[in-house]
């Protein structure tokens, strides 16, 4: 498919739908930064009501080690098991060599046959400061527009938790026993953002039992949002145990997130997050001035109905590129 010919309209249609081809070619679309206007034009052409209200897009990150990408499979098979079809962005620090991602590689290799319904897409965050690429939330809602269960997962303890919290419904820290991992989470501060921990290698016994303990024994002392307390599982992607579980607490915190009303608040949220995010980098303070400051359109395109981010992007770009005379990408 050549990109610069795409029908953002029928590109999608077609993602909505469900159609692979059309979902490989819009995440291109999106990871071409020169392609900047037409990415914005093709998600604001995705069904609205699928990005603010269905699907279910989950966070997975914890130190390497851990088990992210075997106890991920786990969690896929299980999904799959349940008839929803899963799509997986596995954002990775990029090799300084080749740019390449290798997180995706590897839960590829752990999957046993070719499943049409199972979607992974690698993503390097290209030595970016920060935790995840620029590319990560928008290549995550034309998955979400494409499938029941969006899977991202990324690596670290810090900046990497805060900012896959900042793109998901629903955010996981998979810990790993006998590594400090429970110890660097209480340190970095970072237990106030997940809605569920995992300890990963439950099969190690005595030594993930008192891993769970020292998380529990910490999350006292936190407080968090949403009037939701996170659960602890003890699972192991190697004899499957607490797997179902894990999967129920997830579906758990999406019911808790319909019965209080917040999804579409929380998913508006992240497309305002993006929005002026895209802005900013672009056109700086004094474009944000220009368009009366960024908590005003934050309020606006949070709380208002019937406007959204992703309705006024372009809008507000044209506004700034005919004020400052910037070309138009």
């Amino acid at each position: 498919m050549n990109l610069a010919d795409v029908d953002v309209a029928d590109l999608a249609a077609k993602i909505a739908a469900g159609d692979r081809q059309a979902v490989a070619a819009g995440l291109r679309l999106i990871d071409n930064r020169k392609m900047r206007d037409a990415a914005a034009r093709l998600l604001a052409a995705l069904p609205k009501d699928r990005l603010e209200r269905s699907g279910h897009l989950i966070g997975i990150t914890g130190s390497p080690g851990a088990g992210k990408s075997t106890l991920c499979s786990k969690l896929i098979q299980a999904w799959r098991k349940q008839g929803k079809r899963v799509g997986v962005l596995a954002v990775d620090p990029s090799s300084h060599r080749s740019g390449g991602a290798l997180l995706g590689d590897r839960i590829r290799m752990l999957q046993t046959h070719k499943d049409d319904d199972l979607f992974i897409r690698s993503l390097a965050n290209r030595n970016q400061l920060g935790g995840l690429s620029r590319e990560s939330w928008p290549m995550s809602q034309v998955m979400l527009a494409a499938f029941d269960v969006v899977l991202v997962e990324t690596v670290g303890v810090g900046q990497s938790e805060i900012d896959v919290a900042s793109l998901t419904d629903t955010t996981c820290f998979i810990v790993q026993p006998a590594a400090g991992d429970s110890i660097q989470f209480i340190k970095a501060g970072v237990l106030e953002i997940p809605h569920l921990l995992v300890v990963n290698k439950a099969d190690l016994g005595d030594v993930a039992r008192r891993a769970a303990q020292d998380l529990r024994h910490a999350l006292p002392l936190q407080s968090f949002d949403e009037d939701w307390t996170p659960p602890i599982v003890l699972a192991s992607a190697v004899t499957s145990q607490g797997i179902d579980e894990v999967v129920a607490k997830f579906a758990a915190h999406r019911a808790h997130l319909d019965d209080a009303g917040r999804l579409q608040q929380v998913r508006r949220g992240h497309q305002a997050s993006w929005a002026l995010r895209q802005l900013k980098d672009e056109f700086g303070t004094h474009g944000m001035e220009f368009l009366g400051g960024e908590e005003k359109l934050r309020n606006a395109w949070t709380r208002e109905v019937g406007t959204s981010a992703l309705d006024q992007y372009q809008g507000m770009r044209r506004r700034l590129l005919e004020a400052f005379g910037a070309a138009e990408s």
